[in-house]
């Protein structure tokens, strides 16, 4: 898209786990996030399970379900919900969230 080329925001498609992870780290330092971020398989399994093309953010729950999907990227990916979500769901730093006790939005 234009505006990732503008933002200079386009990479190579990683071949390795640490290029990802580096792709990833430079991510989430422009995007300022202050959560754990999970960095997929280079065989890209968690995608295959999640669908998770163009770009989404899930919260997983303790389960294993998903507990909370934004909307496909880059107009559905909003970070701010994600924080407001978390903040709604798991105030105390660090705790668990159970998909039993989530919605899940679209």
């Amino acid at each position: 898209m234009d505006i990732n080329e503008e933002q200079k925001v386009v990479y190579e498609q990683p071949t390795t786990k640490s290029r990802r992870d580096e792709i990833a780290q430079s991510c989430c330092e422009r995007l300022k996030l202050t959560m754990p971020c999970v960095v997929d398989t280079i065989d890209n399994a968690v995608d295959e399970l999640y669908a998770g093309w163009p770009e989404r953010m899930f919260i997983i729950g303790t389960d294993g379900r998903i507990a909370y999907a934004g909307g496909p990227g880059p107009f559905g990916f909003h970070v701010e919900e994600v924080e407001s979500w978390l903040k709604r769901h798991a105030p105390e730093r660090g705790r668990s969230v159970s998909a039993e006790t989530a919605s899940i939005t679209h």
